[in-house]
C-alpha cells in the first residue's frame, strides 16, 4: 500500500512523463506536491522505489520510469528520455543560447522602476528550467549576502505567486519593482534584503504583486 503522498507522487510523474516524455525535476515535485523541500521528494521517491514502482535510470540524473501503478490504473508511461521537462523545444547543447526578454533594471535596494523595456537577451539553454522567463539587470547591493551583485543579470522565472523563503520580483504599489526574499509577517507581506546594512520592507498584500521567481543569475567581466 501507498500513503497518499507516494500515490500523488506516483501519478505526477507518470501524467508528465505521459504528457512530455521526460521526469520533472526534483523542484517541480515538490512544488506539486506543496512539500517544504526536496529531502521530502528524495523520501518519497526512495520509498516508491523499495516497493518496485519506479526506478532511477542509469548514468541520467534525475531520470526516472515508472514500473507500475497502483491497481486499477492505466499502464505506467515509458521511461524519461530526458532528465528535465520543457514547455516547448529548446537547444540541448551546452554551449546553446536562446534569447529571453531584457526588461532593463531591478533594485536590490531601495525599489525603483522596472520591468521597463524589452530588449533580447542571449542565456545559456542548460541555465533554465521549464516555464516562461525574463532578464533583469540588477541594481543596488541590497542581496550580496545572496551572492547577487550590482551589474549582475537575474533571470526570472514568471510566476504570481510565491512560497516562504524564495527570492522574488516583487512589484509594490503597480510602480514600483524589487528584489528581494520573501516572507509572511502576520497579516503582512515582508521582504527581506541579504545584507545588514538594509532593513526589511513590509507591506499589506493587496500593495504586493509578485511578478517571477529567482531562477538563475549571469555575471559578465
Amino acid at each position: 500500500m501507498l500513503t497518499a503522498k507516494q500515490r500523488e507522487l506516483l501519478i505526477f510523474i507518470n501524467d508528465r512523463l505521459i504528457a512530455t516524455g521526460v521526469s520533472p525535476s526534483f523542484d517541480e515535485m515538490r512544488e506539486a506536491l506543496d512539500l517544504k523541500s526536496k529531502s521530502g521528494v528524495h523520501r518519497l521517491i526512495s520509498a516508491l522505489e523499495e516497493r518496485k514502482f519506479i526506478r532511477r535510470l542509469p548514468n541520467r540524473a534525475r531520470a526516472l520510469e515508472v514500473l507500475r501503478l497502483p491497481d486499477g490504473m492505466a499502464p505506467p508511461a515509458p521511461a524519461a528520455a530526458m532528465p528535465l521537462a520543457r514547455p516547448h523545444p529548446v537547444p540541448t547543447p551546452a554551449n546553446d543560447t536562446i534569447e529571453i526578454p531584457l526588461h532593463g533594471r531591478i533594485a536590490a535596494g531601495t525599489p525603483i522602476e522596472a520591468l521597463q523595456g524589452t530588449e533580447a537577451f542571449a542565456v545559456p539553454a542548460a541555465l533554465l528550467g521549464p516555464g516562461e522567463h525574463y532578464a533583469l539587470e540588477v541594481s543596488g547591493d541590497s542581496m550580496v549576502e545572496e551572492g547577487i551583485l550590482d551589474g549582475d543579470y537575474a533571470l526570472i522565472r514568471k510566476v504570481d505567486v510565491a512560497r516562504e523563503g524564495e527570492i522574488v520580483v516583487a512589484l509594490i504599489d503597480g510602480e514600483e519593482a524589487t528584489l528581494k526574499t520573501y516572507r509572511r509577517e502576520g497579516q503582512m507581506v515582508r521582504l527581506d534584503p541579504a545584507n545588514r546594512a538594509y532593513e526589511a520592507q513590509r507591506y499589506e498584500p493587496r500593495r504586493v504583486a509578485i511578478q517571477g521567481r529567482l531562477a538563475g543569475l549571469i555575471r559578465r567581466y
